[in-house]
């Protein structure tokens, strides 16, 4: 399995990202790649369908939700454009006092694609992400 990671530090506190970040179906409020998210429930389970600004569909499942620390673990149950398949991914904001360190990382196995070319494209949304809150909230 492929695996990517990516960190940012921000200058705001911890649990104010995380008010930002933190709900799984906010994702179109942050990310600038995602044009709408929409949560329905299937089975028990939170699913969000996520739509790019492309028309592009992606559908995501919650597979965890820790409030208390901070992060929450997600599959794509349909990755649209994205050329993995697999995919695990983990989104935590630790840090202490002003400063807020947010981890977004993931383990997949590429489809359709070298291993090395869906790690440059997982790595460019993660830092797409993180670029936006850089301009929201500033690097620490």
């Amino acid at each position: 399995m492929a695996t990517v990671s990516e960190t940012v530090s921000l200058d705001a506190t911890p649990d104010r990202v995380w008010s930002v970040i933190g709900e799984f179906d906010t994702l179109d409020s942050w990310h600038p790649a995602v044009a709408s998210c929409k949560l329905v429930m299937i089975d028990g389970n939170k699913v969000r369908n996520l739509t790019l600004g492309d028309g592009s569909k992606i559908v995501e499942r919650l597979d965890s939700h820790e409030g208390k620390a901070r992060n929450y673990v997600y599959t794509i149950l349909e990755a649209g454009p994205l050329p993995v398949q697999n995919y695990q991914s983990t989104i935590k904001v630790s840090g202490g006092g002003s400063v807020a360190t947010v981890t977004w990382s993931s383990k997949f196995e590429p489809r359709g694609v070298s291993e090395a070319d869906a790690k440059t494209v997982m790595s460019g949304v993660y830092t797409a992400g993180f670029a936006a809150l850089l301009e929201k909230f500033g690097a620490a």
